[in-house]
C-alpha cells in the first residue's frame, strides 16, 4: 500500500503480537500500523522507570519509587498505586544496595524475518561481583505469558553485544514483583526459528492491502 511506512516493531509490540493466536494477530498489527502513520502513543510509565532507577543510584531504599505516586497526574495515580508494591518489592531483591548500580544500556535495531525490531531494555544493572543485567520491565495487568517471556529474553540475548556486553537479560513483573531469567533448556537455533517465522508473518500482515 503507498504510503504504508516499512514493518517496525519495538520489542514490546511484536512480544505481545507473538502471544496473540487466530485473527487476533492480524487486528493487532493492522492497529500498529495505524498508530506509527498517525503517530500517536504515549508511555504512562516513565516517571515510574525514572524513580526505580533513582532508588538504585542514590541508594535511596525505595522512597523515591513511593514519592512517584504522589507526584504523576491524577489519572495515573490509580496505575502507580498498583505498581509500585511490586516494584518495591523487586527493588528489594537485588541485594544490598551497596553492591548494585545502574549501568548504560543502549538500544539495538534488529532485522528478523524481514520485521526491524527494536530491542530497547528499561535499565542496566552492574554488580560488584563483575555481573551485569540488562533489565525489561513488563507493566500489564496481567502476567507475561511463557510465548512473551521466550521472545523477550531471546532477542535480548540475541543483541545483547550492543545492548550491555556480557550482560544477562532479564524480565521484571513489575506488579508482582517476580524476576524471569532465560530457561537454561531452552534451546536458541529453534527459537530463533520460531521467531524468524513469526517476524515474516508480522511483516506480511504490515504491508497486505487493507
Amino acid at each position: 500500500m503507498t504510503g504504508t511506512p516499512p514493518p517496525y516493531a519495538t520489542l514490546l509490540a511484536f512480544t505481545r503480537y507473538v502471544g496473540r493466536t487466530g485473527p487476533r494477530k492480524a487486528t493487532f498489527v493492522s492497529g500498529l500500523r495505524r498508530q506509527r502513520e498517525s503517530g500517536s502513543g504515549f508511555n504512562p510509565h516513565g516517571t515510574l522507570v525514572k524513580a526505580l532507577k533513582a532508588d538504585i543510584q542514590f541508594r535511596t531504599g525505595g522512597s523515591q519509587l513511593t514519592a512517584a505516586v504522589d507526584q504523576v497526574r491524577p489519572r495515573w495515580r490509580p496505575l502507580y498505586e498498583a505498581l509500585t508494591p511490586g516494584a518495591l518489592a523487586y527493588l528489594g531483591t537485588l541485594g544490598d544496595p551497596a553492591t548494585v548500580g545502574l549501568a548504560q544500556t543502549r538500544d539495538a535495531l534488529g532485522v528478523l524475518g524481514g520485521l526491524s525490531i527494536k530491542v530497547n531494555p528499561h535499565l542496566g544493572l552492574r554488580y560488584d561481583d563483575g555481573r551485569a543485567e540488562a533489565v525489561r520491565l513488563h507493566f500489564d495487568p496481567d502476567p507475561p505469558t511463557d510465548e512473551a517471556l521466550l521472545a523477550t529474553l531471546h532477542l535480548m540475548s540475541r543483541h545483547m553485544p550492543q545492548v550491555l556486553p556480557h550482560a544477562d537479560p532479564v524480565v521484571v513483573d513489575v506488579r508482582r514483583g517476580t524476576v524471569h531469567r532465560p530457561d537454561p533448556s531452552s534451546k536458541p537455533a529453534e527459537v530463533e526459528r520460531w521467531l524468524t517465522g513469526e517476524a515474516a508473518a508480522f511483516a506480511a500482515m504490515w504491508t497486505a492491502v487493507a
